[in-house]
């Protein structure tokens, strides 16, 4: 029985990965044609470049020319570059590392995967050029400006194992939040509400109807007004916690998202969103035991 070919793996760059793109039904003279036609804000003369420096390869790892034909089918990989990067001047932490996992202690401000603005100043890439290991890849994602636990997958054989935990939401997530002092509010309190997509594709919104999503939310301390939470998300809907404590009357200190977006134009290293992912918990799907990870991180002022 003949054995199928392993499937071509283009090697990390920095400690950025390959991304790959599939050439769609249609017809483009030449690969360049191709590529300027699905990216035209990248620019003619930076695909120029990345082709001259051996950056566009094809599906067996083969540098592409920019006069090579482009086929129905064809994959293309190609590495992203910025020309200016904000530095995050933050460090990163891990906190444990074994054959299956890896465990990480996010700084503000660090996005966890390359988007936009940011390719080498992400979780991943930092992390794949500390450990050298190109198979990490996140089991969940954490916002930018939250700090905290990021949970990473090291070998592809038993990423779903894991994954499965996040999707049928048996893993145990507990934030802190400082935010103001919630009046005439039992605590803990169980939050229930329905989120979804808001026209800016950026944020999210509490709508009327069937809630998808649903929050616990203990006092542990307060003072001038202000009080530390402990949150716990039940469901894991995009910006849950930042939009729900916004609803109940008390955005999250330093949001620039909830309730209102604020005119920010870079930013400040000074004021940090004050939420973080302090520990996650789960029985561990190849071993059966309790996994249980704290991030070594606290919030201004609150320890």
């Amino acid at each position: 029985m003949n054995s199928k070919p392993a499937e071509f793996v283009p090697p990390l760059r920095d400690g950025v990965g390959a991304s790959r793109v599939q050439v769609p039904v249609g017809e483009w003279a030449t690969v360049a044609a191709f590529l300027d036609k699905r990216f035209p804000a990248v620019g003619v003369a930076v695909w120029q470049s990345r082709f001259e420096r051996g950056l566009v390869l094809d599906g067996c790892g083969r540098a592409l020319a920019a006069g090579d034909a482009c086929r129905t089918g064809d994959t293309i990989y190609y590495y992203r570059e910025l020309a200016q990067e904000t530095v995050i001047p933050f460090a990163e932490r891990i906190l444990y590392r074994d054959d299956q996992l890896l465990v990480a202690d996010k700084p503000h401000f660090l996005p966890v995967l390359p988007s936009g603005r940011f390719v080498q100043q992400t979780l991943l890439v930092r992390l794949k050029q500390a450990t050298g290991i190109a198979t990490l890849s996140p089991l969940h994602r954490i916002d930018k400006d939250t700090a905290g636990l990021v949970l990473f997958s090291v070998n592809p054989a038993t990423r779903d194992a894991y994954q499965a935990l996040f999707r049928t939401r048996a893993v145990q997530k507990t934030y802190l939040a400082v935010a103001p002092m919630l009046c005439n509010s039992g605590m803990p309190l169980r939050y229930r509400s329905r989120l979804v997509q808001d026209e800016h594709f950026f944020r999210t919104r509490e709508v009327p109807g069937e809630p998808n999503s649903e929050t616990v939310v203990e006092l542990l301390k307060q003072r001038d007004g202000l009080a530390l939470y402990r949150l716990q998300p039940v469901s894991g809907r995009k910006h849950q916690l930042r939009v729900q404590l916004a609803a109940l009357g008390a955005p999250i200190v330093n949001d620039v998202l909830y309730p209102a977006v604020q005119p920010v134009v870079d930013d400040d290293f000074n004021r940090p969103l004050q939420l973080l992912a302090q520990s996650l918990a789960f029985d561990d799907p190849l071993t059966g035991e309790l996994r249980r990870f704290s991030s070594t991180l606290s919030l201004q002022g609150w320890s």
